[in-house]
């Protein structure tokens, strides 16, 4: 936590990370040294541990904070960064968390996002950092970046998915009542004020199509369901989610796939069928080129 902390950037990977039974790590908090740090909106934190922590630390998360295009954090807060990543741990910051991040170097070359606000001042302030101004968040492998505070839910999800798998994601989304899967390349903020009713029926449609994965569903379907033409549909929809209506319906099917996996002894042939991709040889396609792995290695990682 650095000066000028943001209290939800603190809270969310320290809520979602907590210590339970179904999430094996521990949280830690710490400053550029033990005691008290100044944070935004009006809080104070009193935090145990200093830089030392991040030298135990798996993946260390930079919250954001305030004024961030000012100056660049404490070289002792850079100089541990850096080395937290040389011996491999993760580094993720949420929101303006980002410029402390980009202050180390590792973003170089690399895509990263932050809060809208801020974008333009990153891109000026680190011109080396590929800045992408309309996405929720960005996965560069041992750098992850995410935009505004909500946005650091959708990558702290997206990290616990990579490593303890989709079931335990989407059991910790229903505890945070967070939506269990948003893309990272979904905008920000939807550029256009969508009308009310449009957006409840996209929502529904969305529901309905989840609720029959193992049919057949088309643009056509999905369109008329939500009773707009498929062009509206398909325009909006990106708009919405980050996909098009048929790249949303396959990363459903496939995420319903990797929850099947996980928690029952069905076979590939019969998990296919089970969430409307036909056959085995289908759903190793499609899996394989959406995670990069197989079911049957999946499920070999991740199966209670």
């Amino acid at each position: 936590m650095l000066d000028g902390a943001k209290p939800m950037d603190v809270g969310i990977p320290a809520q979602v990370f907590t210590t339970r039974e179904n999430v094996p790590y521990e949280v830690r908090v710490c400053g550029p040294a033990p005691g008290l740090v100044r944070g935004g909106d009006g809080l104070a934190y009193h935090v145990a541990d200093g830089l030392e922590a991040l030298d135990w630390a798996d993946i260390v998360f930079i919250p954001g904070y305030r004024f961030p295009d000012r100056d660049d954090p404490p070289a002792v807060v850079v100089a541990a960064l850096k080395a937290a990543h040389d011996r491999g741990a993760r580094l993720a910051a949420i929101s303006t968390g980002a410029f402390a991040l980009a202050a180390t170097g590792l973003l170089d070359g690399k895509r990263a996002t932050t809060h809208w606000h801020y974008t333009r001042q990153l891109a000026a302030r680190h011109p080396l950092v590929k800045v992408d101004e309309n996405v929720l968040f960005v996965d560069e492998g041992s750098v992850l970046t995410s935009a505004g505070a909500a946005s650091g839910i959708d990558l702290c999800l997206h990290i616990l998915r990579g490593d303890l798998g989709v079931a335990a994601s989407n059991h910790t989304a229903r505890r945070l009542v967070a939506a269990p899967y948003r893309s990272g390349g979904q905008a920000q903020y939807v550029p256009r004020s969508v009308p009310e009713p449009l957006g409840e029926r996209f929502a529904a449609t969305r529901e309905w199509a989840l609720h029959r994965l193992n049919k057949p569903l088309t643009l056509e379907l999905l369109a008329r369901h939500a009773a707009v033409s498929p062009r509206t549909f398909s325009r909006r929809f990106l708009e919405d989610t980050g996909y098009t209506p048929m790249q949303w319906v396959m990363r459903a099917r496939i995420d319903v796939a990797r929850e099947l996996l996980e928690s029952s002894h069905r076979s590939i042939e019969q998990i296919a069928a089970e969430v409307g991709l036909g056959t085995g040889s289908n759903l190793r396609l499609h899996f394989q080129r959406i995670l990069g792995t197989t079911p049957s290695q999946y499920r070999r990682t991740f199966a209670a």
